[in-house]
């Protein structure tokens, strides 16, 4: 049976060279040699010839480590692709397409580096790199990730120093619309054949507002129609009533949010109101945006309305009963997003 050298490590391959030869020159016919060893007849041959070099001899059987192809990027050069790559879209380095893909990633290293990659070289750099194809989740690329790095560093860390000094409590703000016609989630059924899921024809509708905080608490509203700044200083005011702490609130800058006329009446509070905005398009940095992917994937989503029931009947009874439920809402503030709030 003939055997391929290829499948034997080297340590291997050099031990049978030495000894195959060693044999040859005590006297064994070289076919006999070659032939227990399971090579093909010529290769013995080959090492026999090698072994003759001047100067050489013996050395020429040993095993070499083998230099490989010559790297294309330096580990520095690696380092800094990853940078680019990881949590940043390409088109904040102005390339056109909005995803990752190997020619993209090609395409930047020769822009930055000079230095041409294929696809394949590039795929084995990324998985070296510990970078795989994954399904993003979408987010919007105005994002600023400068902003949100800062936000998590130096200006939350600096509103949770301020709110302890001042005996206040942090709470994030948020603001979702529900609808009694909208189905959330999924069900199972037939291949090519779309389930269907019954829901109320009336289209009920309305708003809430809520707010949460890393130690459980959690305060919520209704209201109909949309959010503008004499209804959001309304709920503020609502939100303040008989409260002894001062509040530092964290939100978006939706416009209602940031009008004049708000700023006023957080002025006319002496302190016990402060409102902060987290950066542009940043959601995720929000834990209350939780409390409403919880609300909208649990009870009417799981258990659509029945006749002569109301939406916001079976919202605000959610909503209530969460309020009784401090662990799940301390919950929300550990998902990976939020992480941050928790450090201080």
């Amino acid at each position: 049976m003939k055997r391929d050298g290829r499948t034997l490590d080297h340590q291997t391959l050099e031990a049978i060279r030495l000894m195959a030869v060693e044999r040859v020159r005590e006297g064994e016919p070289a076919a006999k040699v070659i032939a227990a060893y399971g090579f093909n007849r010529t290769t013995i041959y080959k090492w026999l010839q090698a072994a003759l070099q001047p100067g050489v001899g013996i050395k020429a059987l040993r095993s070499t480590k083998a230099t490989g192809r010559p790297r294309s990027l330096t580990p520095a050069q690696e380092r800094q692709v990853f940078r680019w790559i990881n949590g940043r879209d390409p088109r904040q380095y102005g390339l056109d397409f909005g995803l990752w893909t190997r020619a993209v990633v090609a395409e930047l290293i020769g822009k930055k580096f000079g230095i041409r990659l294929g696809v394949t070289a590039v795929g084995e750099l990324l998985a070296k790199l510990g970078l795989t194809p994954q399904k993003p989740l979408q987010r919007a690329y105005q994002r600023d990730p400068e902003a949100i790095e800062r936000w998590q560093r130096e200006t939350y860390p600096a509103i949770a120093k301020q709110a302890k000094a001042q005996g206040a409590e942090i709470f994030f703000w948020d603001e979702s619309g529900f609808r009694a016609d909208t189905v959330h989630g999924k069900t199972w059924g037939v291949r090519g054949q779309t389930p269907v899921a019954e829901r109320p024809g009336q289209r009920q509708s309305f708003s809430a507002a809520s707010m949460v905080n890393a130690n459980g608490a959690f305060w919520f509203c209704t209201y109909d129609g949309a959010l503008n700044a004499e209804l959001f200083i309304r709920l503020l005011q609502q939100m303040m009533k008989y409260r002894r702490k001062p509040v530092h609130l964290v939100l978006d800058s939706l416009p209602a949010h940031k009008k004049a006329i708000v700023r006023d009446y957080v002025a006319t509070t002496d302190g016990k109101l402060t409102l902060h905005f987290l950066p542009g398009y940043a959601p995720d940095l929000n834990p209350d945006e939780l409390v409403w992917s919880h609300v909208k994937r649990t009870g009417t989503a799981r258990r659509p309305l029945q006749k002569g029931e109301k939406l916001r009947d079976k919202i605000e009874e959610r909503l209530a009963k969460l309020q009784q439920m401090p662990g799940l809402v301390r919950s929300f503030f550990r998902a990976p997003s939020v992480a941050y709030i928790s450090d201080y």
